[in-house]
């Protein structure tokens, strides 16, 4: 079956930018952070549970039982929602075309995706940008307003009849998550093909999504940054590290530099990423030329082109032939341990992409970019498709010379894998107090978890007013505030934020059993495991007792339809653990 290729936007309304690009520390960032009204006391110490690896289930295929089957996921989009929901009725996004939208069959896909909304500065579809794309939101407003980001204009949709159900709703966010393709079957983050189950219908196989690259900045303006493609196999999900010497400065207008020319200063960012990304981060490593030949760095190859995997030159790209060289890659987990010692403290002092992205295009406000040295790429990706994949991720880096405020990152991961340890069918929240140093100026907040992080909110603590709600942990909610949140009182009460995540270890928003969300042991990635505590076929959501007790799980004696496979929360990595991390960023003024 062959690979889709994806065309995305690369407008930049510099109120909206929202980027993939997401730092996973793994240890606390110092701050003064207390816990509060937890349901269950985690583990101090998650560990990764013993057990050997076990495949995952395969997706639905073409001969699974369903009503309907459908030769792709917007097919399936277009006939179970938009036809039999009446949207293509003639007088509404029929003949009418209400809102100058037509979503007949035969020009639907090319009416929505990058097409501007009216009423929004949103487009109506931006693929793999859900909070971004205008649809989703209007959908949203009806179905479950907890998803909705910002005001729209008008009623929500569909105007005549009921909302879309959930199932409905949830489809079209994995679509546009998915790069919205309109062609080919979709995987989701659940290692099977999900919209299959919500739409009870029957599509083919997921097919790889490979994003186009988008056009550089303007010479002189800004680079592009291009990760040295990985090769990720079928079903395969892994976190690696590996170097890359790069020397930006004749590419940048000597005006955004510092005066030494070391660094550069970066007001924007826009990053397409192919939607199996987990998180990418791009940090200089602070070693330079004379570092290249370090044992650590191993051998260096070509990663692409026509002499990938020979040996090179990682000071002279021509030796391969104008494409990336590359250290050996390692799998380290945000790079820790990778190369030599001395670059430890570089790394753990944060990606200059991420301090850039956070200044969010706003007038004034820049971050500091080293321009030339040894980079390290830290890429957690994963492979939804049955076919391996050769995995692409492109960033623009903006230039300013208006530098009046240089913008850091602000972050509290001090509870990081505090949702470990939530029992299988059940929700839980926790929360964290996290102290605002005074004299802090906050202008922006976001959040980091993982897949079953259903709602993320942060309110403050002397007032009770809630200043961020993210429903979305892969396309996170970034909060602007202008001007920033000045947080000086003397008193620390009055400098509290606190910050909640609800987590969801297998229910429906009506309190159902879903065992497509629940913790799954049959379903983690390869390498990893979860001891069972609880059915998930048979008689669900009863305990059992680990991977070999079915029989507990049967409906009757003998009856062989149970399957002990429902797992608590675990902590670690992988998109099927869970993490719990607050993300912002800081101002400075500058003299």
């Amino acid at each position: 079956m062959p690979t889709y290729r994806a065309k995305l936007s690369c407008s930049r309304p510099l109120a909206l930018l929202a980027v993939t690009l997401t730092a996973l520390p793994l240890a606390g960032c110092g701050s003064d952070a207390t816990p509060v009204s937890t349901t269950s006391a985690p583990p101090s110490e998650p560990a990764p549970p013993p057990g050997p690896p076990t495949e995952p289930e395969p997706p639905a295929g073409p001969d699974a039982e369903c009503t309907d089957s459908f030769d792709s996921t917007y097919e399936a989009i277009q006939e179970v929602i938009f036809e039999r929901r009446g949207c293509t009725a003639s007088a509404c996004h029929g003949d009418a075309a209400a809102g100058g939208l037509d979503l007949r069959a035969d020009v639907s896909y090319d009416n929505l995706v990058n097409v501007p909304s009216i009423g929004s500065l949103l487009p109506l579809v931006k693929p793999t940008k859900v909070t971004e794309s205008y649809l989703f939101q209007k959908l949203a407003a009806a179905t479950n307003p907890a998803f909705q980001v910002g005001e729209i204009a008008g009623a929500p949709m569909p105007l005549s009849g009921p909302a879309l159900s959930d199932n409905e709703l949830e489809s079209i966010r994995l679509w546009i998550e998915s790069a919205a393709p309109p062609t080919g079957a979709i995987g989701d983050e659940f290692g099977g093909n999900r919209v299959a189950d919500l739409l009870d219908a029957c599509l083919p196989d997921p097919v790889p999504v490979v994003v186009e690259p988008p056009d550089p900045p303007e010479a002189g303006a800004g680079i592009q940054l291009s990760l040295p493609p990985l090769l990720i196999p079928a079903g395969g999900e892994f976190e690696s590290c590996f170097a890359e010497y790069l020397d930006f400065r004749d590419q940048i207008d000597p005006r955004f530099l510092a005066a030494d020319g070391n660094t550069a200063h970066a007001n924007s960012v826009e990053v397409l990423a192919e939607p199996n990304t987990h998180h990418l981060t791009f940090s200089h490593s602070g070693l330079g030329p004379e570092d290249v030949h370090a044992p650590e760095f191993g051998r260096w190859e070509c990663a692409d082109g026509p002499r990938a995997g020979e040996e090179c030159d990682p000071l002279d790209r021509s030796t391969c032939d104008g494409h990336s060289c590359r250290s050996q890659v390692g799998r380290n987990i945000a790079c820790i341990g990778y190369g030599p010692p001395r670059a430890g403290d570089f790394i753990r002092s944060g990606s200059p992409v991420l301090r850039a992205e956070r200044a969010q295009g706003r007038e004034g406000l820049f971050a500091e970019f080293p321009t030339h040295g040894i980079f390290y790429w830290n890429l957690h990706a994963f492979n939804l498709t049955k076919e391996p994949l050769l995995h692409h991720h492109y960033t623009n880096i903006y230039f300013t010379e208006d530098l009046r405020f240089e913008v850091d990152q602000y972050r509290d991961s001090s509870g990081i894998f505090m949702a470990a340890g939530t029992p299988p069918f059940t929700r839980r929240e926790i929360c964290r107090e996290n102290v605002v140093p005074q004299g802090t100026l906050i202008a922006m907040l976001s959040a980091h978890t993982h897949k079953r992080g259903e709602l993320f909110t942060m309110t403050l603590k002397s007032t009770g007013e809630e200043i961020y709600r993210n429903a979305f942990w892969d396309d996170p909610v970034r909060k602007t505030f202008d001007p920033p949140l000045h947080f000086d009182d003397p008193d620390p009460e009055n400098r509290t934020i606190v910050f909640c995540a609800v987590f969801n270890n297998g229910l429906t928003r009506n309190g159902e059993f879903d065992t497509g969300l629940v913790t799954r042991r049959s379903r983690r990635p390869p390498g990893t495991s979860c001891t069972p505590i609880a059915c998930a076929e048979g008689r669900i959501a009863e305990p059992c007792d680990g991977p070999d007790d079915h029989a507990t799980c049967d409906t009757s004696a003998g009856a062989g339809d149970g399957l002990c496979d429902a797992c608590a929360i675990t902590a670690g990595t992988t998109s099927d653990d869970e993490m719990f991390i607050l993300n912002g960023a800081t101002l400075h003024a500058v003299d």
